[in-house]
């Protein structure tokens, strides 16, 4: 690959809807995307249920974009099979995907009948094993879900970079202090085109208000000065309109353009929709709309 952070560019498109990427109505969707000029398709691999398949559909709907998983539990997963994966995709897509790998939960971990133990170490063992598979998944093709400094050291050691989750562009700045400009930052932002402060709040609480309660982001949450009167049941306003950018276009590129300046590599964002009765959609009008903001925004360091 050329350098990563040339290659991902400032933003791309973070999407569950992109889950079951056979569905013929993804693969025409993701296909627009690629032609809209975004270089970067970004996919949540949970639990790693299908999201290899869907991994292999999206390249090929999308040539000129890189595919990244964001991210993939490791429990369960075997280094050896998710290296010939990547040697298989390699072959076939070129070098266009990007492994990102999550520690998860407890829980997570005993349903796939491990156990959790220490994030750091047991996501330390699992790198091991995709260094010595026979098909090694080198450093530079795997990133983190990282958050707090011990899991964001162990990215900057060991893989590309890493991928933050429910994060305001002080987490980029903080972290770039601590470990410098090498290791890339991808940060996930969730987008509400919706100009409405109630509407808008709703579908972000709707879309991320839960991940809230989990401990790993509260507790990143209070790192970031957020306090048990934000950390609410689906977040405090405040909360809620730090996480969450919101608004028109104008309001939109200002909240991007902040987490890059603050020190963040690339951009991946998320569109939440405000609600509707039986909504389905793939928000492809959205996406559209972002895709105006594709030539302006750039990292002010470069």
């Amino acid at each position: 690959m050329d350098s990563i952070k040339q290659v991902l560019g400032a933003v791309g498109i973070w999407s569950m809807e992109l889950r079951g990427a056979g569905r013929p109505e993804v693969r025409e969707a993701v296909a627009e995307l690629d032609e809209l000029g975004y270089p970067a398709l970004w996919l949540p691999g949970l639990d790693g249920r299908g999201a290899l398949d869907d991994v292999r559909h999206l390249l090929a709907a999308a040539p000129g974009a890189t595919v990244a998983l964001g991210v993939l539990a490791i429990w369960g997963q075997d280094p050896a099979g998710l290296g010939a994966w990547l040697a298989d995709l390699d072959a076939a897509h070129g070098r266009r995907t990007l492994v990102g790998l999550g520690i998860s939960n407890a829980h997570s971990a005993a349903n796939a009948g491990q156990d959790f133990g220490r994030p750091t170490a047991s996501m330390g063992r699992f790198l091991d094993g995709l260094d010595a598979a026979p098909h090694p998944v080198p450093a530079d093709r795997r990133l983190l879900g990282a958050l707090g400094p011990k899991m964001v050291d162990l990215a900057t050691a060991r893989s590309i970079g890493w991928h933050p989750f429910l994060v305001t562009p002080e987490y980029a700045a903080l972290q770039r202090a601590r470990v410098g400009d090498r290791p890339l930052v991808a940060a996930h932002l969730a987008v509400v085109l919706e100009r409405d402060p109630d509407r808008a709040r709703a579908a972000a609480r709707e879309g991320v208000g839960m991940f809230i309660g989990f401990p790993a982001y509260r507790s990143n949450l209070a790192r970031l000065g957020f306090t048990e009167e934000d950390l609410v049941p689906g977040g405090s306003d405040r909360l809620i309109d730090a996480l969450v950018a919101w608004g028109d276009l104008d309001r939109i590129a200002a909240r991007v353009q902040a987490h890059l300046a603050a020190g963040a590599d690339h951009v991946a964002l998320h569109v939440l929709q405000p609600a509707a009765p039986g909504r389905t959609d793939l928000p492809r009008k959205q996406w559209r709309e972002l895709a105006a903001l594709l030539p302006q925004l750039h990292r002010t360091t470069d």
